[in-house]
């Protein structure tokens, strides 16, 4: 991730979401969200392919009901994770396109493209979408536009923070940070404080997206008496897969029960079509019932000839989802509790993510918070995107572009996920657990499990699994040259070293003879190796090369 200069032109923030993205800049003293060829600020996440033609965006969505197999959405699932994970599992059997295992159980999409049968991975599909917004951003800046700063959930592992930026990189894009979407929130909510100098305020992001759900407490200081504008995250906390998209499932599935006791029509859940059309209604009931309290879904045609229409009312949506909805207090009361902050400490709760607009999302807040009014001065669905543009303009020119409204920014975030390495018995040592400011630096003392070993393996793992087999494998290496001598009697010290970027760098050291190795996991190595990112490329390349031609034609 380089730096860029004013002469390399604007530099940009992209909301890459679930089901929708978002691209802003900040220029003229102030952010601007960036309309895409149809007039809209927000962008369908959702490829396409038809025939000989590549879709992307609003395109994508207008011929989903007719080309459900090849209609590509929700993608941002699948980034970063293995195609055995169980909640891979269980979104493909909701998805009307095919997902199969590839190359080292990498989940793989399956579609239909120019006559013949073509996989692609979840990082090429990402690249797509923002490929799509770098376009849109230089059609409206009358610029070419080369960098970046792209947000994510704040608990992407390592893997889905790598292959978010290797996404970038096949568009064509020089990511310059990746920030956490609350984060990214926060900066465009504090932006507003900061001029009518309201010191120092605790402020919860309650981000609720389509795919997403991440909660965030943060000391917002606008940097009245000093020159820098400082947001400290305290704690995080929130579930990767959680946000709208799964409260249109429940609805889905709930109407797929329905159409099953009627007409004892089971085939129904392998008609892709049917599926489309399902959840294109779902997610409209699920917006009507924000503002009224009863709809209908009505689809002729639905299955086998055999129309469907039934009712939905708010009460019954919310019963419908009352896990998920616990699931979204749950995370509020965890992020609390890990800060260590009464939530009548908490100043502001600021809503971000087009699904806060769920009015049960809304009372349950106000109701947690004895009351509180909740925040809404900010555009929930365009926030993310502007605090993005604002880091990138301070990366860009180190001055904000220009910006006079807004002092330097200085992000202290925190980790995510708890660092360690396995131990004897399959056990997970943790050296730094999640919410830890960053920078940080921790060292223990492990030694042999036999007599007389001259090596040990060190497994560094992220997660909060009791055993190492339940988090994520980051790396390892091996420490040999260890002198001989009884078990339990060697100090070899471990030491976890990560630096504002998130880079981890991990060094085990024998102290009796001064051997010692390392291993470095940082956001450069990516899933996808060198040569495959490098042929996407030239592929996201081809495809532009033949659209172009098309279009001339």
């Amino acid at each position: 991730m380089a730096a860029a200069s004013k002469s390399d032109g604007p530099a940009v923030g992209i909301d890459l979401g679930t089901t929708y993205s978002c691209v802003a800049v900040w220029r003229n003293d102030r952010g601007e969200v960036i309309p895409n060829d149809q007039g809209n600020l927000l962008t369908p996440s959702c490829v396409a392919f038809a025939g000989a033609q590549r879709l992307v965006g609003d395109a994508a969505v207008n011929q989903a009901a007719l080309n459900p197999a090849n209609t590509i959405h929700d993608v941002k699932r699948l980034i970063g994770r293995r195609f055995s994970d169980e909640i891979v599992q269980e979104d493909i059997k909701l998805w009307p396109f095919k997902v199969v295992a590839g190359r080292e159980d990498r989940p793989m999409i399956v579609v239909q493209y120019k006559g013949e049968e073509k996989q692609f991975s979840a990082e090429e599909i990402s690249s797509m979408v923002l490929t799509k917004m770098k376009e849109t951003a230089e059609v409206y800046l009358e610029t070419p536009v080369k960098h970046a700063v792209i947000t994510i959930p704040v608990y992407f592992n390592n893997s889905q923070r790598q292959a978010t930026i290797d996404a970038g990189t096949i568009a064509g894009l020089n990511v310059m940070a990746i920030i956490n979407e609350p984060t990214a929130a926060a900066i465009a909510y504090g932006l507003d404080k900061m001029p009518s100098g309201d010191g120092r305020r605790t402020v919860l992001i309650f981000d609720l997206g389509g795919g997403t759900m991440d909660v965030s407490l943060l000391n917002i200081d606008p940097g009245v008496d000093i020159d820098m504008a400082v947001f400290d995250v305290k704690a995080i906390a929130g579930d990767t897969h959680l946000g709208g998209a799964d409260f249109d499932n429940e609805m889905v599935k709930h109407f797929l029960r329905e159409f099953i006791r009627k007409h004892k029509k089971m085939d129904v859940r392998s008609d892709p079509r049917a599926l489309r059309r399902l959840r294109t209604a779902c997610e409209r009931a699920k917006r009507l019932l924000s503002s009224t309290s009863q709809t209908s879904i009505d689809i002729d045609s639905f299955h086998d000839g055999i129309d469907f229409y039934a009712t939905m009312t708010r009460c019954r949506f919310e019963e419908l989802n009352k896990d998920l909805f616990g699931q979204c207090m749950a995370a509020v009361e965890k992020c609390l509790r890990d800060a260590g902050v009464e939530k009548s400490g908490v100043d502001d709760v600021v809503l971000v993510g087009g699904s806060t607009r769920i009015p049960k999302v809304q009372s349950m807040l106000r109701e947690f918070f004895d009351g509180k009014e909740l925040c809404r001065g900010i555009n929930p669905d365009e926030a993310v995107a502007h605090g993005a543009a604002i880091k990138a303009a301070f990366l860009s020119s180190g001055d904000g572009g220009g910006c006079r409204k807004m002092r330097e920014i200085m992000l202290v975030d925190v980790t995510p996920l708890s660092l360690g390495v396995e131990t004897t018995g399959g056990a997970m040592a943790v050296l730094i657990p999640r919410n830890t400011t960053v920078p940080a630096r921790k060292e223990r003392v492990f030694s042999t499990c036999s007599d007389n070993q001259d090596s040990v393996l060190v497994r560094v793992y992220e997660g909060e699994g009791w055993s190492a087999g339940d988090n994520y494998l980051l790396g390892r290496f091996e420490l040999s040259g260890i002198a001989p001598a009884p078990r339990a009697a060697p100090r070899i010290v471990v030491t976890f070293d990560i630096d504002e970027n998130g880079v981890l760098n991990v060094s085990a050291e024998d102290k009796t003879t001064g051997k010692k190795n390392e291993i470095t996991i940082s956001s450069d190595k990516g899933l996808l190796s060198k040569e495959e990112i490098e042929r996407m490329v030239q592929e996201a390349e081809e495809f532009k090369a033949a659209e172009v031609e098309e279009e001339n034609e």
